[in-house]
């Protein structure tokens, strides 16, 4: 087969399909002109998730009759001011999205410059089907309809409307983040679905597109290192969602989604989140162009940066140094949910009579049908050493007590806290493990006699390669047959736990191990686990001294707010909480 030139039409639709995969894809190219175009205001709708219908309107600096005409040519961009593609500054070129979508849809455009009248122009398939006189204020309006009608085959791929739906509003929501100066709406078959205003700072513009309560439970990111910023917000361990559509991430204002990135991010958390929960968040990275290439995609949603290793520390030590801030903070959500499970009394009252010496014989029972007395139960106090400290000194208050042995009851200034015990010494005893670690090491309490623990052959392999690392931890192991591990200390911060559970979780925690984790992470899961065995248990009887002790030790402690699996340690009953289920309030 001899080598021809294709028609102009068929290579437009080539290009088409690199750019323009669904109705998503076109929602980006063209709010992102619209972002370019210096817009205050962008203003959108569709129809049947744009699969029937895609209109931008923006307030921008608008087309002439000339632009428009070289807009919908090839190769032609007003992005671009010189031929250094490597720096391009803005979000796309405009000459390259429209003749792609025009191409395999019914285009009108509208456009008018401030100073000077409107113009349209209409474009069905690739053909102009007409073009005039238009009215309409200083701006851009453009309209899609029909797309992929001519393609058939490119058609029936795409998904059903409310799929296709989900994601033009995903492209929005990544678009309407990046630039909380301009205000955005969506329309989706005549009902508006999101709206924000011009001039919103970054964290009230993420929270209105993401979730109300990330305002109060979230932290701010503010970090620099070298020529590199990393800006945002970022919620609290606890204030997370079971999948990872909250987690937003920017270079140089570009919505991007990269492997590297949403990798860094999941290492940032690594110890504070269980494995299947995922934060909320959204972080800006700025970098000079000379450090990142943004042309490595056609829809430029995947970036490559000359130093990876440099932008993994930046999020990474960004987000801890963030969260390390965040103290004893615990995301406190509404408890209107958990005030509905209270118990009201509904006016009903238990009958009961006390129990009287039985009657003589023949004489009958005093009482009749009686409900034989039960005496109530009673709370475990203690005599009082010293004065109870002032619930106003502390932010977790005072203990007042302990609940099935498994959480403190503490009164706080606002209100009454309830704390679980396993999961806030979970905390502490992880953290304590960390900084002594950094400071050279944990140390260790040798054992009176050796204990032997019996495991597979291969999990003793995986063990004894990572002898030194644990002895580091205060974990003193040794190879004892083949199919057995003898243990000669254990760490002094864990006490008298139990051995075997201990090192049969070493074993299957090292197993699970991702290659790609640093050294350092794969530290922090084995001193996760430890912690997790050498924390107070639910269901241990503790003195007060011993609850207020855990308390002080949590004000002071790094994320001790949440457990080591991203739970939180303590909730907290406000006092307008606690009138509304007396009906005070």
């Amino acid at each position: 087969m001899s080598i021809r030139r294709l028609p102009e039409d068929l290579i437009n639709r080539i290009a088409a399909g690199e750019v323009v995969e669904r109705p998503a894809s076109a929602l980006k190219e063209l709010v992102e002109n619209a972002i370019d175009a210096g817009a205050f205001r962008i203003d959108i709708k569709l129809a049947a998730g744009g699969i029937d219908g895609i209109e931008v309107t923006d307030d921008g600096c608008g087309m002439s009759a000339g632009d428009m005409a070289l807009a919908l040519e090839r190769h032609a961009t007003s992005k671009l001011p010189g031929d250094a593609i490597e720096e391009v500054e803005t979000l796309g070129f405009r000459g390259e999205a429209l003749p792609s979508i025009a191409s395999v849809a019914r285009m009108t455009i509208e456009s008018r410059v401030r100073g000077a009248d409107g113009w349209s122009r209409i474009v069905d398939s690739g053909r102009l089907e007409g073009e005039g006189p238009a009215a309409l204020p200083p701006g851009t309006r453009i309209k899609v309809e029909s797309l992929f009608a001519r393609v058939p085959a490119r058609r029936k791929f795409l998904r059903s409307a409310r799929s296709e739906y989900a994601a033009c509003i995903d492209v929005v929501k990544r678009l309407a983040m990046a630039r909380p100066d301009i205000g955005f709406s969506l329309e989706h078959d005549g009902r508006r679905n999101l709206s924000v205003q011009p001039g919103e700072d970054r964290p009230a513009r993420v929270a209105a597109l993401t979730d109300r309560g990330l305002v109060e439970n979230s932290v701010p990111i503010d970090y620099q290192r070298g020529n590199l910023r990393l800006g945002g917000v970022a919620g609290l361990p606890t204030f997370n969602r079971g999948i990872a559509d909250h987690q937003f991430l920017f270079v140089n204002g570009r919505p991007v989604k990269d492997r590297l990135l949403i990798g860094a991010v999941r290492g940032a958390y690594q110890d504070l989140l269980a494995r299947d929960r995922h934060p909320i968040l959204a972080l800006f990275i700025d970098i000079p162009g000379d450090e990142v290439d943004v042309n490595v995609h056609p829809a430029k949603t995947e970036v490559r940066f000359r130093d990876p290793g440099g932008i993994r520390g930046l999020i990474i030590g960004g987000l801890r140094h963030a969260l390390d801030a965040a103290g004893h903070r615990s995301a406190q959500r509404p408890s209107a949910a958990a005030l509905g499970n209270w118990q009201v009394d509904t006016g009903s009252r238990p009958s009961y009579s006390p129990s009287f010496p039985a009657a003589a014989p023949g004489q009958g029972s005093v009482w009749d049908n009686h409900q034989e007395y039960v005496p109530a139960p009673e709370a475990r106090a203690e005599m009082a050493s010293e004065a109870p400290p002032q619930a106003a000194s502390y932010p977790l208050g005072v203990a007042r007590g302990q609940v099935a042995a498994t959480y403190i009851v503490a009164e706080a200034e606002d209100g009454l806290v309830i704390v679980d015990q396993h999961a806030a010494h979970e905390r502490l005893v992880l953290e304590r493990m960390r900084k002594a670690m950094a400071n050279g090491g944990v140390a260790r309490q040798a054992l009176l006699l050796p204990e032997v623990v019996e495991l597979d052959e291969v999990a003793c392999d995986r063990l004894e390669a990572r002898i030194a690392e644990l002895a580091e931890m205060g974990l003193e192991l040794e190879r004892f047959g083949a199919r057995a591990m003898l243990v000669r200390a254990t760490p002094a911060l864990l006490g008298n736990g139990n051995i075997q559970g201990l090192v049969t979780d070493l074993a299957d925690e090292i197993a699970a191990y991702d290659e790609a984790l640093s050294l350092k992470e794969k530290l922090d899961h084995v001193a996760a686990t430890m912690a997790c065995h050498g924390s107070v248990r639910a269901g241990r009887l503790l003195s007060v001294s011993e609850m207020n002790a855990l308390l002080r030790e949590m004000e002071v402690t790094p994320h001790s707010g949440q457990c080591n699996h991203g739970r939180p340690t303590w909730v907290k009953l406000g006092h307008g909480d606690i009138e509304k289920l007396f009906g005070r309030k």
